[in-house]
């Protein structure tokens, strides 16, 4: 795979021209001249600039020290992570790989060449160890049609070494403001390139978003918002960037449970299938996540046990288990990833926002539809935690809280959608829904927990291992699981205040 870094670097332009001494700025002893490299890159993007619209950069560079294909994906203002691979003729199939939820089924065209001749110092202290990199850049950008359209400029770049105080950079930026140098309004080279390199006919800037007013502005921007996730978090997933799987998984039950609960604002004639399609998806990122949650948990609970309670290879073991069960699930969510079935996934969704399938509902005032339909899902999460609270302890009634942590799930995401609606009752709801869900979660976990020490119990046994650890687990989960059971009902009465 490519090498990964993260960037912070901060842009200026300057009426004055040059650097101004930055000696004695912030621990900075000296500033040494690196010499002048001269850097040729092309940057590739959609012919409607999609990557652009996400401030996304994919190039491929000659030139300079680091030559090859670099991608880097916003962080914050001023921070990307920046992703290199070898310098080749087409676009490494691993970084097109990262974009494709948002190339799609695109194509990836060179978009602007820009050329800079680059300037370099180095910021050291006083014991010669790298601050930060400056550079100076007199840059060019042309459209490779050759349209006759080209920009010229030039800035100076700020990049903080690795392992840096950030706070370098606000001193440094502190002395060039006091020279005349300014921080550049464009957040990067290809951006200004785009703007000033446009012809007559450049496509005018996308209208923004209006204010929520209808029930259905405030579904449809909640919903927005999930499918945005959902494709931003796409390369992460890909990288394996920690918590990354969860939240494209929390995404794609936010999208499923809305489109269900508010099916009086859209069509559910309409939105059903891609319900079918989101189920899909979030039992792929589940298969993974699923164990690796167990087996941390079990991992956990073993280590609060004393060692005169650990018979056997029992570490031994549980990671033997749980490797096997993880074996071949992080390709096959990749793969699915790259599937046909998930491109058209996404594709529907962006055709449902554009065109929705408004009901007449949709017209209605957010707090009378909003609110009935956020109060439907809390009365049906209580009728459930009701029932399943007055089974006797066992298989039933785990199951009966299972579906009512889903309900939780449920009504936490109605709330959440109607809290821009309907304000703090609609926030005090999610919060108590989201304390409620937890608590059911960590019932569900205990119920998985037992199941998987008597599946390595039975292991051991056979194995001729001593499975006396495991029953002393599974006793410890059985009283943690009653723990959380009491502790339900008053956090359903918490869900009571609300819309």
């Amino acid at each position: 795979m490519a090498d990964i870094k993260r960037e912070i670097e901060r842009k200026y332009e300057s009426d004055v021209g040059g650097l101004p001494d930055l000696t004695g700025v912030g621990g900075i002893a000296a500033v040494l001249d690196k010499g002048v490299a001269d850097l040729d890159a092309v940057y590739y993007d959609t012919a409607d600039e999609r990557l652009a619209a996400d401030g996304i950069t994919l190039r491929r560079r000659t030139g300079g020290s680091d030559a090859g294909w670099h991608l880097k994906f916003p962080v914050a203002p001023g921070v990307r992570d920046e992703i290199h691979a070898p310098l080749s003729d087409t676009v490494p199939p691993a970084l097109a790989a990262l974009v494709r939820s948002r190339v799609r089924r695109g194509e990836l065209l060179p978009l602007v060449r820009i050329r800079s001749r680059r300037d370099i110092s180095h910021l050291v202290d006083a014991d010669g160890t790298l601050l930060a990199e400056v550079a100076v850049d007199d840059v060019r950008a042309e459209r490779p049609a050759g349209d006759g359209h080209a920009a010229q400029w030039t800035e100076i770049e700020v990049e903080l070494a690795d392992g840096g105080d950030p706070a370098l950079l606000d001193t440094v930026e502190d002395r060039l403001r006091g020279a005349g140098v300014h921080p550049s309004p464009s957040p990067s080279k290809l951006a200004r390139a785009l703007a000033g390199t446009a012809g007559p006919d450049r496509r005018p800037e996308p209208p923004g978003e209006r204010a929520p007013v209808t029930a259905g502005d405030h579904v449809l921007a909640y919903l927005r918002a999930q499918r945005d996730a959902l494709v931003a978090l796409d390369p992460a997933v890909r990288r394996d960037v920690h918590d990354s799987v969860h939240r494209m998984r929390v995404a794609t039950r936010r999208l499923r449970s809305t489109l269900r609960t508010y099916r009086k604002v859209l069509d559910r004639t309409a939105t059903d299938p891609l319900r079918g399609e989101l189920r899909r998806l979030g039992g792929e990122l589940g298969l993974d996540r699923d164990q690796e949650v167990l087996t941390e948990r079990l991992t956990a609970d073993l280590d609060a046990v004393p060692d005169a309670l650990v018979t056997g290879p029992v570490r031994a073991r549980l990671r033997t288990w749980s490797r096997a069960r993880r074996s071949g699930l992080r390709g096959r969510l990749v793969a699915a990833l790259d599937g046909r079935r998930h491109l058209d996934l996404l594709d529907t969704l962006d055709a449902l926002l554009a065109d929705p399938p408004l009901c007449p509902a949709a017209a209605g005032k957010p707090a009378k539809v909003l609110a009935k339909a956020v109060r439907k899902e809390r009365a049906t999460l209580s009728d459930l935690l009701e029932r399943a609270l007055a089974l006797p302890p066992g298989h039933d009634r785990d199951l009966a809280l299972h579906e009512a942590r889903k309900q939780a799930k449920a009504t936490r995401y109605a709330a959440e959608a109607a809290v821009p609606a309907l304000g703090d009752p609609a926030a005090g709801l999610v919060k108590a829904a989201k304390n409620l869900q937890n608590l059911l979660g960590d019932h569900q976990d205990s119920v998985m927990a037992r199941q998987a020490l008597r599946e390595l119990a039975d292991q051991a046994h056979a194995a001729g291992e001593s499975a006396f650890t495991y029953g002393v687990l599974h006793e410890r989960e059985e009283r943690r699981a009653a723990a959380v059971e009491a502790e339900l009902p008053d956090a359903l009465r918490a869900c009571g205040a609300g819309p």
